[in-house]
């Protein structure tokens, strides 16, 4: 259902390996199904996301031999542990799968979250989250989710805490140009200049921009490509930079512009050709599972998004 580049006999690989020295394999295939379940996936569908640690961040070659920066993102024991369903004042109904992340001791667990977690047969978990997904993206409790439920070639938002950088000025917070170097300016080249009007109005308006503390919330970052995934070490590249620090969690899912308005989009237009990214006839659904990443290559990369190579003077 998904096309893979790679799909050959599994190699014998050890388990604990670092991930740099990851053997690539590239060839070209098709699955037959998506998931266990048999469900497939459709436009109109909205798949759970994952939780995943940012491990930091490297360089990646791609086979024109362009250089690309890529973020390295790690699950720890990724698993469902509740599949919501609320209905609204409005009567309509909102679901959303309930994962959790990054095993935990049990004696430091409190007893009600305990209790959640044996009701889902897991272990106890350090991070919860929650994603709305369509009725038909339902996972079962207890499922363990890979690195697999994201393809190569596919695009994804991260969401997490961006880096404190403490209190700042406007240039730095607002982009702001400053005043002059030169010229009739004394000690004030960095300064935000005026903030107010005359008596009327006789305030500061809310929502001035001023110097401040800056990061520290929660961001998105839009459309990171997905390059390459191990499901060996549970590794996802994504290209460019994701918020947070190292080692930070993230949650990842799939992009909502480039993904799924623009499935919906081209579906409801008739462009079935550009319903998904090129190269890609479909996404593990309702989710990439363990057992689907038995069946499938442990390293899968992408190929270039390049159609010619940017190396080779044009005529």
């Amino acid at each position: 259902m998904l096309r893979l580049w790679s799909f050959g006999a599994r190699p014998v690989l050890p388990r604990c390996r670092a991930f740099h020295t990851t053997v690539v394999s590239n060839a070209t295939a098709e699955t037959e199904s998506s998931s266990s379940s048999g469900s497939t996936w459709t436009p109109t569908s909205v798949r759970t996301g994952l939780i995943a640690r940012k491990r930091g961040m490297t360089v990646m070659w791609d086979n024109y031999g362009v250089r690309h920066p890529v973020t390295v993102l790690q699950l720890e024991n990724c698993q469902v542990t509740a599949n919501i369903k609320t209905v609204r004042n409005d009567q309509t109904e909102y679901h959303a799968v309930q994962v959790a992340a990054s095993d935990k001791p049990a004696k430091t667990t409190t007893k009600q979250m305990l209790g959640h977690f044996n009701k889902a047969g897991v272990a106890p978990k350090r991070i919860i989250k929650e994603f709305p997904v369509t009725p038909d993206a339902h996972v079962p409790v207890g499922t363990t989710l890979s690195a697999v439920h994201f393809v190569p070639g596919q695009f994804v938002d991260v969401i997490a805490k961006s880096l404190g950088k403490g209190f700042q000025g406007t240039m730095k917070r607002w982009n702001f140009k400053g005043l002059r170097a030169s010229h009739g300016v004394s000690v004030s080249h960095r300064a935000a200049g005026a903030i107010g009007a005359h008596q009327d109005p006789g305030r500061v308006w809310p929502g001035k921009k001023m110097a401040g503390r800056l990061g520290g919330e929660r961001i998105t970052t839009q459309n990171l490509a997905v390059v390459r995934v191990d499901t060996d070490l549970e590794l996802i590249y994504v290209r460019g930079c994701v918020p947070g620090i190292d080692d930070a969690q993230v949650m990842v899912r799939d992009a909502k512009k480039k993904m799924t308005q623009l499935a919906q989009h081209n579906n409801a237009k008739g462009l079935f050709e550009k319903i998904l990214p090129r190269g890609l006839v479909g996404l593990p659904f309702p989710a990439g599972t363990k057992e689907l990443a038995e069946t499938l290559p442990p390293v899968i990369v992408a190929p270039s998004a390049r159609v010619s190579d940017p190396f080779v003077p044009r005529e």
